[in-house]
């Protein structure tokens, strides 16, 4: 599975931003977005399993982002709103052929094929 992020750049605190995934090759369980911020962990923002509807949120984004993906376009999407200054990272999509459970999805060890990061600043 190959997997190109793109979308983001820099917004002002308040603003909006849309990040999208193309993802090509073998068919996938579940796909996730991961931040890292610099001189910080990865961590995990929000993800879906790619059938039916389950998707999970971080505490710290839930409310303001939304996953999505379109099936036909084999896209994954992150509608990021009120977009805060602490949001500032390089921005990872991941994939897994795997179905993860509910318990699963935050976990970036769970997700075998990762795309390179698309950076989002927010500035206040």
């Amino acid at each position: 599975v190959q997997l190109q992020a793109s979308g983001g750049g820099l917004t002002q605190a308040g603003g909006s931003l849309r990040l999208q995934c193309a993802t090509s090759g073998r068919a996938v369980g579940a796909m996730g977005w991961f931040r890292q911020a610099p001189g910080k962990d990865r961590q995990f923002v929000a993800a879906l399993r790619w059938s039916g509807s389950t998707t999970r949120y971080s505490d710290s984004v839930r409310g303001r982002f939304t996953v999505s993906r379109d099936s036909a376009k084999n896209m994954l999407y992150l509608q990021m709103n009120s977009l805060k200054p602490e949001d500032t990272a390089v921005y990872f999509c991941a994939a897994t052929s795997s179905r993860l459970i509910f318990s699963q999805l935050p976990d970036g060890d769970d997700y075998e094929y990762w795309g390179q990061g698309t950076l989002v600043t927010v500035s206040s």
